[in-house]
């Protein structure tokens, strides 16, 4: 089997240091921050906006400085107000108070989480990273002859990437090969929360479709390519993106702008405190340098890349460090519309996209972008899930009680994105 003792003693040891801490760490508490939606009208509003992203630590810009008349939210500490606005007055840049206190809104108990229920595991709440590495362990023993736990890497913190590969024995040979990595992004736990809803259904569904997408395809799944993150997300800081690595006084980086793909071009930022800080080099992250590793072994086995992130509604494909478009796409476009059409059957859920540079804005290093410029996986697609947009920070904090009609309608889409490939050529 794949998995050896090693793998089954770090994968111990990793939980032990999750128990550890998640009884040490004490809350990030954001009393009286408030957050403001600002937008640049003009070159010079956003370079301004830009260099205030990378030179203060007392701002949170949510999802970075990219694109003029675009929305960006701005979580604003209390001391740190006068200055801000004064700031943005002298610039005459537009903003609007969207909340007063984000800790109220941290506190809201609309999104849930559970911990520690022996012998359960569903969705009606966000799981933590041992439930689920539990639940994945308990997969592999329940389907001895169907799942095998695959380790896509570390992390700093010393976890492990862990996922599994679910492969039906049918008789068929060289079955094409899906990817799904999800959570890269700690705070965007919808993600993570989909990906195991999807394990779940390939392995229990008694619909054709979704019986078609399990026994026709080798199927490789990491429902947390951000371990470290999403444990701090649990135990300290909700709203953390990041790795956990420390670069000088600041911690983590973006795994997903620190892939070796066009790196640190643009949509990015060389600031270690900064939210899209993208590494001191490429790979300087070890979870995105050992999960490049692991799928450089899979080359020519995956056919679909898919990622899962929150939030927006957007079907993304290739690329984000240019407006420049893949060959192929128009294929993507087909496939692109078949999805967006997917996601909209169940619940009339508008998602919208394009390429990523274009569709949401600049984004280099990325994986989506990795996957199809570095090992050959010509259908390669990034899914952003509920809400949509203009959520502003609640984005990240999608309630608990969406958590089964967002990973429905996302079944959905990757059915109809997986069919509409095959038709297309793209399994073969």
């Amino acid at each position: 089997r794949f998995v050896k003792m090693s793998l089954k003693f770090s994968l111990l040891f990793a939980l032990c240091l999750t128990a550890v801490a998640l009884s040490n760490a004490e809350r990030a508490r954001y009393d009286f921050y408030r957050v403001y939606r600002v937008t640049a009208s003009d070159a010079k509003e956003l370079a301004f906006l830009k260099q205030m992203e990378n030179t203060s630590d007392s701002l949170i810009f949510m999802e970075g400085v990219h694109s003029i008349d675009r929305d960006i939210e701005v979580v604003v500490a209390p001391h740190k107000l006068p200055d801000f606005l004064k700031a943005l007055d002298a610039q005459e840049i537009d903003y609007v108070l969207l909340e007063e206190n984000l800790q109220e809104k941290l506190e809201d108990k609309n999104e849930t989480q559970v911990q520690g229920r022996a012998g359960t595991y569903d969705w009606t709440a966000y799981q933590t990273l041992d439930d689920t590495y539990n639940w994945l362990i308990t997969l592999s023993r329940t389907y001895p002859s169907v799942v095998t736990l695959i380790e896509g890497g570390k992390t700093y913190e010393k976890r492990s990437i862990l996922g599994v590969k679910i492969s039906y024995n049918n008789g068929q040979a060289n079955k094409p090969g899906i990817f799904l990595e999800a959570g890269i992004h700690a705070r965007e736990w919808i993600a993570p929360a989909t990906a195991t809803f999807i394990i779940n259904q390939l392995l229990t569904s008694t619909d054709a479709d979704v019986q078609d997408l399990a026994q026709n395809y080798d199927w490789y799944v990491f429902p947390h390519a951000n371990p470290d993150g999403y444990v701090y997300t649990h135990t300290t800081d909700r709203m953390w993106r990041k790795t956990r690595q420390p670069h000088g006084t600041c911690y983590g980086a973006d795994p997903n702008r620190n892939w070796g793909f066009h790196w640190n071009e643009v949509g990015a930022s060389s600031n270690p405190c900064s939210d899209t800080y993208a590494g001191s080099s490429e790979f300087s992250e070890i979870e995105t340098k050992s999960l490049a590793e692991y799928l450089k072994t899979l080359k020519g086995k995956i056919h679909i890349y898919l990622s899962f992130h929150a939030y927006s509604q957007y079907v993304l494909y290739p690329y984000g460090h240019t407006n420049e478009l893949p060959e192929n796409v128009e294929d993507f476009k087909e496939v692109y519309d078949a999805t967006v059409a997917a996601f909209a059957k169940r619940y009339g859920t508008k998602y919208t996209g394009g390429n990523i540079y274009d569709a949401i804005y600049p984004a280099a290093g990325a994986s989506v972008d990795w996957a199809y410029g570095n090992i050959d996986v010509q259908m390669s697609f990034c899914f952003e899930l509920r809400p949509g947009p203009n959520a502003y920070f609640t984005g990240f904090r999608l309630p608990a009680d969406k958590i089964i009609p967002a990973a429905e309608e996302t079944l959905d889409a990757v059915i109809a994105l997986v069919n509409k490939a095959k038709e297309l050529g793209y399994t073969n």
